[in-house]
């Protein structure tokens, strides 16, 4: 059985349905592991480098020294070529912008979309699919 990213990136789809930017970010967790993704994000794809943004060079050279072994990892996901160099790039955690008189940074009522128990889209691990899935559903009960 084939990776659904493989099996996306190989499909002809219309332009603009899912970039190779969209997809080698998407998955990134999956090939590193939630612990390093909680500390190294794949920000974008230039040609075949993707470049990942780390907390501290402490990371980065880490990171570096692992990078055949995420390259083989992103590979099997991917299929070969598509992502061939990993730069990392040193970029401390940025505080996300609070609106005023809500101390939590977030907007009226977007914790409780974001929380939803009941929502089935919520056991899509991959962010783009899940992201897919919500759109598709939206347009179908419209």
């Amino acid at each position: 059985m084939e990776r659904a990213s493989k099996l996306f990136g190989g499909m002809q789809l219309p332009g603009g349905t899912i970039s190779p930017e969209e997809l080698a970010c998407a998955v990134w967790a999956g090939a590193v592991g939630k612990r390093i993704a909680a500390h190294a994000r794949a920000t974008r794809l230039v040609r075949s480098h993707l470049v990942i943004e780390v907390e501290d060079q402490i990371w980065r050279t880490q990171l570096m020294s692992l990078s055949a072994q995420i390259l083989h990892n992103l590979e099997k996901s991917l299929g070969r070529g598509a992502v061939e160099h990993l730069e990392f790039r040193v970029v401390p955690l940025r505080r996300e912008a609070q609106r005023a008189g809500n101390p939590q940074g977030t907007l009226p009522g977007a914790r409780a979309r974001a929380s939803a128990p009941n929502d089935e889209a919520n056991g899509i691990a991959d962010p783009v699919l899940r992201s897919i899935y919500r759109a598709s559903r939206k347009k179908a009960l419209a």
